[in-house]
């Protein structure tokens, strides 16, 4: 359900060369979403966003267009800019699109930095001791963000940022869910033991199961929900 109520935003304090691009405004709304600072149906005020950012309202107007073609966005006649709610079809393309990239990076990424996946599991970890859920999910995120970066192509780096910003909004839905993070800190954890020993075909496959699972567990989460809303009606 959408809401009107205005986030607060944090953007970084240094202004790119670029800044007042659309591109460059599209991603750092696409961060902000990644990191978790907007959530689904949030309503975006141009004017808020636009101020908060240094740019125009046009440019900001580009940065949604952007950001609609990737359904990290919906436009609603009549009433603005969404943060979207990813439903069962939009989880299938993310999971099809993850399924095709991560166990590709993990069998032929020239250059992933094992130490630092060890340090996000480490995080992670600490984040499940202490029950916070936004910050194992906020590891999750760089987990796989930094595995890709592995791949040290900047066109795939940037197609799995998209794909993360929509993972966040999906997460969102299982915050009532804390143990659907929790396994998955063992999980990476496991992952990268296969790397650290350069098991490789393992690692791929491990993560392949783990993509399958999690897109099972995502879309049974979201068709209870929606009998849940089905019975209220």
């Amino acid at each position: 359900m959408p809401t009107s109520t205005a986030p607060r935003f944090t953007f970084p304090d240094h202004v790119a060369p670029h800044a007042h691009s659309g591109p460059w405004a599209a991603a750092a709304l696409r961060s902000s979403i990644a990191d978790g600072q907007l959530r689904p149906g949030t309503k975006l005020s141009e004017q808020q966003l636009a101020d908060a950012l240094g740019v125009s309202r046009n440019t900001l107007r580009e940065a949604f267009t952007i950001l609609a073609a990737e359904l990290i966005v919906t436009r609603v006649p009549n009433r603005g800019v969404f943060v979207t709610s990813p439903g069962a079809e939009q989880v299938r393309e993310i999971y099809r699109v993850r399924r095709l990239l991560e166990p590709a990076a993990v069998l032929w990424g020239t250059a992933i930095d094992v130490p630092a996946l060890e340090e996000i599991v480490a995080a992670a970890q600490a984040a499940r001791a202490a029950a916070d859920v936004d910050a194992m999910a906020q590891a999750n995120q760089q987990f796989h963000e930094q595995l890709i970066r592995g791949t040290e192509s900047t066109q795939v780096q940037r197609l799995m940022r998209q794909v993360l910003a929509q993972m966040r909004l999906v997460f969102h839905a299982m915050a009532q869910a804390p143990d659907f993070h929790s396994h998955y800190v063992e999980a990476n954890a496991q992952l990268v033991e296969l790397l650290r020993g350069d098991r490789r075909p393992e690692a791929a496959e491990l993560l392949r199961g783990y993509l399958d699972q999690a897109e099972a567990e995502l879309l049974a989460h979201l068709a209870a929900d929606a009998a849940a809303v089905a019975q209220a009606d």
